[in-house]
């Protein structure tokens, strides 16, 4: 396979990864605190989604650290998107606050 073909599938699978794990943070954090057992919820999601994520760039990476470059990239670009997806501005929260 093409070298370039390979980064960009890695760089795919950390974009991928990285929704999910920062999707699935946000969604813990909304949910969290209204749930019996906040604690318990809080510890599953962050070893859920950590085991999720290490295995996924042990995977995608093997032995080759541009794999792991091309993976982080993707991961820490899923970070911007979900973090501007999920930002409420403050105009919105005045909105529901009144």
């Amino acid at each position: 396979m093409n070298d370039i073909l390979i980064l960009a599938l890695a760089w795919l699978a950390g974009a991928g990864l990285g929704g999910v794990f920062f999707a699935g943070l946000w969604w813990t954090i909304r949910n969290g605190l209204n749930c019996k057992h906040p604690a318990l919820l809080f510890l599953g999601s962050w070893l859920l989604r950590s085991t999720l994520v290490v295995a996924g760039f042990y995977l995608v990476g093997g032995s080759q650290w541009q794999r792991w470059l091309s993976c982080l990239v993707g991961f820490i670009m899923a970070r911007l998107l979900v973090s501007h997806l999920t930002n409420t501005s403050k105009s919105q929260q005045v909105k529901h606050a009144s």
